[in-house]
């Protein structure tokens, strides 16, 4: 109660301002900018070239100067960058700030991972992290009405209605970093909100939990990045992640499509309220299907059963009659995208230990990250180049259905060395953002 809801407040900004292009996009700013579907592409995804080129130092910096204030330093930063998109004017400003926003929030996600892992010993991790990500579907069922209404505000200060949406969603960021230097606490022995004996007994906990980890040797840092499963999961990772930030970057595009499709008029807020529909029920999945492998611990199925889901369901949701249709398909791939991942990462750990755990988790991160610089880059392309979304979904429903193929494969091979009815914690290090 007193760190998960701040934290989580954090990364629902976190969320916003780095899928905020995809409010703004149908909105005015690409008739403003005057971008194709591939330009947009292209800026959506670019932010992961300076997320990814800056994610490891920024992480060393953060073990440095500990994570409350680099993830304060973080947010105000990203903050700065977020506001300027308001006076964006031309395709090449938008490109150089969407890389400098990356390059702003490389570090966040892990560092907050790794804050909270500082705090809850291990047997109750799993379910706290399964809290915290539930920041992230709320995002778009509370950000995607929000953006709608700054939208609408068009006029204000003069401002297009897009530009107004970016400094509202860019003032928190900066607000609640100030707040969080303050706020939170680096570890349980500064917390006045603990009694002694608490205090206490979470850093025996904790401390016991260290003394416990096996100290690899460095030379199995190379044969993990050798391993031919590291590279599996990298490819699950990249499945799992292309088709989150393709549903995330252009279903508000493909709802603003509803007009010319099936003749449906919809106001800018109940195209707001229409993207969120999805994000609900997904949060609701996300909970429950996390608890259920929380249980009865992590199988392959928890992952390889959602990534065929939404192999199936996203190129269906084409073809659908009307808006109804439509919506309610794509609400059950974002149930199937988010189910998986907070489950994914319990599956590396089943054969990483030590060091080689560090650099094959680094590997899958950053590879499965270049899911989200293709993703928006190569739906917006092919939208272009065949005059519909059709053809992109389908690459989409690809990409998912190889993650559910190549996790089941591992899974089957793994079975003979490992039960997999044992429940398998989350590690601090083996989140990714």
């Amino acid at each position: 109660m007193r760190l998960v809801p701040f934290v989580a407040l954090m990364f629902f900004i976190n969320f916003l301002d780095r899928t905020a292009i995809s409010f703004a996009g149908p909105n005015g700013m690409t008739k403003d900018l005057g971008l194709t579907a591939a330009q947009f592409g292209f800026a959506a995804g670019v932010f992961f070239v300076g997320y990814i080129l800056l994610e490891i130092p920024s992480n060393l910096a953060l073990h440095k100067f500990g994570a409350r204030r680099w993830m304060a330093r973080i947010m105000v930063t990203w903050g700065l960058v977020a506001l300027l998109f308001t006076w964006v004017a031309n395709s090449t400003q938008l490109y150089w700030l969407r890389f400098l926003l990356g390059v702003a929030e490389a570090g966040f996600f892990p560092g907050a991972i790794l804050y909270l892992s500082l705090w809850v010993p291990t047997k109750y991790r799993c379910h706290i992290l399964a809290l915290f990500y539930l920041a992230q579907p709320l995002t778009t069922v509370i950000g995607a009405p929000l953006a709608a209404l700054l939208i609408e505000a068009h006029g204000l200060f003069g401002l297009a209605g897009w530009r107004i949406m970016f400094f509202g969603v860019a003032v928190p960021a900066i607000v609640v970093g100030l707040v969080a230097w303050f706020y939170l606490v680096d570890k349980p022995t500064d917390a006045k909100w603990l009694t002694p004996a608490e205090q206490q007994w979470l850093t025996l906990e904790l401390a016991k939990e260290d003394r416990s980890k096996t100290q690899a040797h460095g030379n199995l840092a190379g044969k993990a990045l050798l391993d031919p499963r590291v590279w599996a999961f990298a490819l699950i990772y990249f499945g799992l992640i292309y088709g989150l930030y393709a549903l995330a970057f252009f279903l508000p595009t493909i709802i603003g499509g509803f007009e010319a499709q099936f003749g449906s008029k919809f106001n800018i807020f109940q195209k707001g309220l229409i993207t969120a529909i999805p994000y609900l029920p997904a949060a609701i999945a996300l909970f429950l299907w996390s608890r259920h492998a929380t249980r009865r611990g992590v199988h392959n199925w928890h992952v390889g059963i959602p990534a065929f889901v939404g192999a199936l369901s996203i190129p269906c949701a084409l073809y659908m009659q009307s808006p109804t249709a439509t919506v309610a398909v794509i609400t059950i791939t974002a149930c199937a995208i988010f189910a998986a991942l907070p489950n994914f990462w319990a599956l590396p750990s089943r054969f990483l230990s030590g060091a080689g755990a560090a650099a094959g988790i680094a590997l899958i991160n950053t590879f499965g990250n270049f899911g989200g610089f293709a993703a928006p880059f190569i739906t917006g392309a092919v939208k272009d180049a065949t005059g519909s979304y059709t053809a992109s979904m389908f690459v989409v429903g690809a990409f998912m259905a190889l993650s559910g193929v190549l996790v089941m494969t591992i899974a089957a091979a793994r079975s003979t060395h490992q039960s997999p009815s044992t429940p398998l914690p989350l590690k601090p290090n083996t989140r990714a953002g």
